[in-house]
């Protein structure tokens, strides 16, 4: 029946399995069965619920463990179906054969997509790379495209988290006078968030026809975006009272319970270094008080990753610009492309990727990212 095989499938089942072994190397499965063995025996202490804080720790890092230990586990399933599909094929006749190779061939190109994510998982081991992000975005130059760009980044970015079902919470949103936000600030609450998210920081660009220009002139416009992980208790960064400088508002912007009407905005100022931190989404003084020195602290534990890594660089003589900067073009036109200036990727379909469908370029920056940190590009 091979007269009918257009893929090499015996070729193709053996790259997965080697691919998934080199993965299951990586992982370390004696190793992550164990944790789950350790946080299982955690778990199941009964008077765990004494401490909340502690058990939405453990039972949030068995899940974690348990979903590690399945994405690879089922991958594996999925190549035996497969196999067990191939030898069917192989041992039918006629239409049976065909219908039966056909589905092999969905199901390799599905399983080849699977593992690729799989892959790019393996890759996210930095530090800081398991926790949850926050996401700012910052309209740049270009008046009122760049900030009604910046609501469209923004729109972006929470489309993607809810194709996956991720959750998200809006912390902070300044808007423009015309249209658009002049920031906003956003979590979103998942394991590896940060990790996928990271390449994201940087320069985007927006070249299109303007909605704004009467005369429809082409305009070009810029949006900042940072991204750093959310600061966890064991992380111990400490800010002495005397380095904030907090300020109290009343919120600003369209609809809410409680908008401008009392003073429950707030504004943190890190005096040493001068990062400046609003949050306006909550109704409390107290609740946006809070939310803002959580995102202080995780932007001050960026600030320090990034003093160490560039003084690393400096005692290793590495004077490469930084990576993040004038990272992507979206053009709308006079063709309509979006590429990634590190990575090459790129897409004509715009429209889908500001509909949130931008998990080819976090695979490729996170790729590129690890092959630039171990000197290979």
């Amino acid at each position: 029946m091979w007269c009918l095989v257009a893929t090499d499938f015996p070729a193709a089942l053996r790259e997965l399995r080697q691919t998934l072994a080199s993965v299951s190397e990586v992982t370390d499965l004696t190793r992550l069965r164990a944790h789950i063995d350790e946080l299982e025996h955690a778990a199941s202490v009964p008077n765990l619920w004494d401490d909340v804080d502690n058990a939405q720790k453990v039972t949030s890092a068995l899940s974690r463990a348990n979903s590690e230990l399945e994405r690879i586990t089922g991958i594996e399933s999925r190549i035996d179906d497969l196999q067990a599909l191939v030898e069917m094929g192989m041992e039918e006749q006629g239409e049976d054969a065909r219908e039966a190779l056909a589905e092999a061939e969905r199901d390799l190109v599905a399983l080849r997509t699977a593992m690729g994510e799989l892959e790019v998982r393996t890759l996210l081991n930095g530090e800081y790379d398991q926790r949850e992000a926050v996401v700012t975005i910052r309209s740049g130059a270009g008046g009122v495209d760049a900030a009604d760009f910046a609501e469209m980044l923004m729109r972006m970015y929470l489309r993607w988290a809810e194709r996956h079902g991720y959750p998200t919470a809006v912390l902070d949103t300044s808007y423009a006078e015309e249209a658009g936000l002049k920031s906003a600030t956003f979590e979103v609450k998942v394991p590896y968030a940060y990790g996928n998210l990271a390449v994201e920081a940087g320069t985007h660009r927006l070249v299109r026809i303007s909605p704004f220009d009467n005369q429809g002139r082409r305009q070009t416009s810029f949006a900042a975006v940072e991204v750093v992980p959310l600061i966890e208790q064991t992380d111990h960064i400490e800010i002495p009272d005397n380095e904030i400088k907090v300020d109290v508002f009343r919120s600003s912007g369209p609809g809410g319970q409680s908008v401008n009407t009392t003073d429950s905005a707030v504004r943190l100022t890190h005096v040493p270094t001068g990062i400046v931190v609003s949050m306006q989404n909550e109704k409390s003084q107290i609740q946006n008080r809070a939310a803002a020195l959580r995102v202080l602290q995780s932007r001050l534990l960026l600030l320090k990753q990034q003093e160490e890594a560039a003084a690393k660089k400096e005692l290793a003589g590495d004077v490469k610009a930084s990576w993040g900067d004038q990272m992507r073009s979206y053009v709308l036109h006079p063709y309509q492309m979006v590429k990634d200036l590190r990575t090459e990727h790129e897409v004509g379909n715009t429209a889908g990727v500001f509909d949130g469908d931008i998990d080819g370029f976090l695979e490729a920056g996170i790729r590129w990212k690890r092959s630039a940190e171990r000197g290979d590009a």
